[in-house]
């Protein structure tokens, strides 16, 4: 098999094209959040501690500047994203739970049957 043969099947497996959707999908989602963190929550807590802006958060060593503020808003970024995602798996779950219902119990063979008859009989002759 040929390795571009071997790589086309790869890549048309369903695994791998919802693996991809869902990267695109989560990188988009990122951005969002990104934006909600950065324009709309971490202002809202600098308001309610006193007008403090994280994003202008920073200490100089040396030549070298920390930005920890801006740290912060990344470590709250990852936070809200994980929330979500965990919101949804467990959403996902519970769908997933509701969708698969229990199998009635299979009627057993025929040959089962008979067997089990023949046996009581003797049973009862002996």
């Amino acid at each position: 098999m040929s390795v571009a043969k071997e790589f086309r099947e790869f890549a048309v497996k369903g695994n791998v094209m919802d693996l991809a959707v869902g990267v695109i999908i989560g990188a988009a989602f990122g951005k969002i959040v990104a934006s909600i963190v950065e324009d709309v929550v971490m202002p809202l807590i600098g308001t309610l501690l006193g007008g403090l802006d994280f994003s202008g958060l920073a200490v100089k060593v040396g030549s070298a500047t920390l930005k920890y503020g801006k740290f912060l808003q990344t470590c709250l970024d990852f936070l809200i994203i994980a929330w979500a995602i965990f919101l949804l798996v467990k959403l996902i779950n519970r769908l997933k739970r509701e969708e698969v219902k229990p199998a009635e119990p299979k009627a057993p063979p025929r040959q089962e049957v008979l067997l089990e008859e023949i046996r009581d009989l003797l049973k009862s002759k002996s």
